[in-house]
């Protein structure tokens, strides 16, 4: 006979959105069961943000060492050029992971919160049975929390195999193929296609669309092209890749451009990276009766689906899907739940592509702006102007920092930037958007000297017509 739970929440899924409202229920007083079926953490912190970002920081110490090679750089010299063993990185990347990993479980302890490994399938909203190594579990809560993320879409055309990765894959490989064909240039195939390079592979990308990183308007990507240019890698835009093909020249993989034209281009491996989509199939969501809208969970301002007592978050619910909105979704539920008068409606969400450069945005362009009826004023601020972006070498890649207000009342309306270390200023343009911050605010801040953040009084300053350093 199963064993039988009853808890006030049920919190199905434990990545950045579930495990977050699962503490915050259980600080709360809330009794909380959590269900994951795979490891804590989710696809962020296992598969995903935190393991890709680790690759990321290997690949480009990797590349620096070899700039000290011979001649040498900054008066470092090595005299043989370092040698990359992508299993040993990998290898440390699992430490990260493992580390986070065992820090969620033991916060979800301390907050009195039982995890329950298995998963998790609804007979109706608020009963589901897990399937668990030591046997099936059935739980009947009176609220529950649908935390249960997103997939990797692919592509019918190139299933996914040994020889044609997702993300997922990408991040696990012990041996650096020669050749990797990367289709899809959009935040997770720049991030991870950038990184192989770095780190000694042969790239090439292939984007169905006009051009790469969609995300981000125009003036953000130049710097990201022009370090594809300068490191002569190729970006087939406006191309659908067909398909995997074996000859006797080797493994290519064919490719259409706009104009019909096909061409070969020859790999070891191809990596996948079109998109994620929400994970709704193989846990019962048929059976709990909610309203969809399009591939997502419907939901309103409180994350409220069209059943009582039922919530969803996250990737689930819809764009942009990003660990961070989930995690303040996943909180602001938690506190729902326990009587709080919350709503989830951010003035701004800001998003970050670790490529190389790194792309911040956050809140409106200028041409958003304008085309919500706003008259603007921007201000634009280079990396090239700062002292500390220079004695970090931070400085060259054509980077700046911009800012969008308001003409008549100056309120910052979106602040962008592209530049190396740029992400880390993410925080500090949210939160302006966020407090309704206006230019004077932002100018009239005094950033520590020397910092990065410096770029952000002086691009107020140029909207408001005398920049000091530029």
């Amino acid at each position: 006979m199963a064993e039988q739970i009853n808890t006030q929440v049920l919190v199905v899924g434990g990545g950045p959105g579930g495990y977050v409202a699962a503490i915050r229920c259980g600080q709360l007083g809330l009794k909380t069961t959590i269900v994951e079926a795979d490891r804590l953490g989710g696809t962020c912190l296992i598969r995903g943000c935190i393991p890709s970002k680790a690759l990321i920081h290997v690949a480009g110490k990797f590349e620096a060492m070899r700039q000290h090679v011979g001649e040498g750089k900054l008066g470092i010299r090595l005299p043989a050029a370092p040698e990359f063993d992508l299993g040993g990185a990998v290898d440390w990347k699992e430490t990260v992971v493992d580390k986070l990993n065992s820090g969620v479980a033991a916060l979800l302890k301390r907050a009195k919160v039982r995890a329950v490994h298995g998963k998790a399938v609804f007979a109706d909203a608020k009963n589901c049975t897990v399937a668990t190594a030591d046997g099936d579990i059935a739980i009947s809560a009176e609220h529950v929390i649908l935390a249960t993320g997103s997939v990797v879409a692919g592509i019918p055309s190139l299933p996914f195999g040994e020889h044609v990765w997702s993300s997922t894959e990408a991040l696990l490989q012990r041996e650096l193929p020669k050749r990797l064909v990367v289709v899809g240039a959009g935040y997770i195939g720049m991030e991870l296609g950038m990184a192989y390079a770095r780190m000694g592979s042969e790239v090439v990308f292939v984007e169905a669309l006009d051009r790469i990183l969609t995300l981000f308007d125009r003036p953000l990507v130049k710097p990201v092209e022009a370090w594809l240019k300068q490191h002569g890698i190729p970006a087939h835009l406006s191309t659908k890749a067909i398909g995997l093909v074996e000859d006797a020249s080797g493994r290519a993989l064919e490719v259409e451009s706009a104009d019909g034209t096909r061409q070969r281009l020859p790999c070891d491996k191809v990596l996948v990276a079109v998109g994620r989509r929400p994970c709704t199939q193989g846990w019962g969501l048929e059976k709990m009766a909610l309203t969809m809208d399009g591939p997502f969970v419907k939901v309103d301002d409180q994350c409220r689906t069209s059943m009582r007592g039922v919530y969803a978050i996250g990737d689930l619910v819809g764009e942009p899907m990003l660990a961070h909105k989930a995690s303040a979704q996943g909180e602001m539920v938690a506190e729902i739940i326990a009587g709080h008068r919350r709503r989830f409606d951010p003035v701004a969400i800001a998003a970050v592509c670790f490529t190389e450069p790194e792309l911040v945005g956050c809140g409106l362009t200028p041409d958003e702006a304008k085309a919500q009826g706003h008259e603007v004023i921007v201000g634009q601020f280079p990396f090239a102007a700062n002292g500390r972006s220079l004695a970090m070498q931070a400085g060259t890649d054509g980077g700046f920092v911009r800012i969008t207000a308001r003409a008549d009342n100056h309120v910052v309306l979106g602040i962008h930037a592209v530049g190396a270390h740029v992400s880390e200023l993410s925080g500090e343009f949210a939160l302006a958007i966020e407090m309704g911050a206006r230019l004077e605010d932002v100018a009239g801040t005094i950033h520590v000297h020397p910092t990065m953040t410096e770029t952000l009084p002086e691009a107020a300053l140029a909207a408001l017509g005398h920049a000091i350093h530029a």
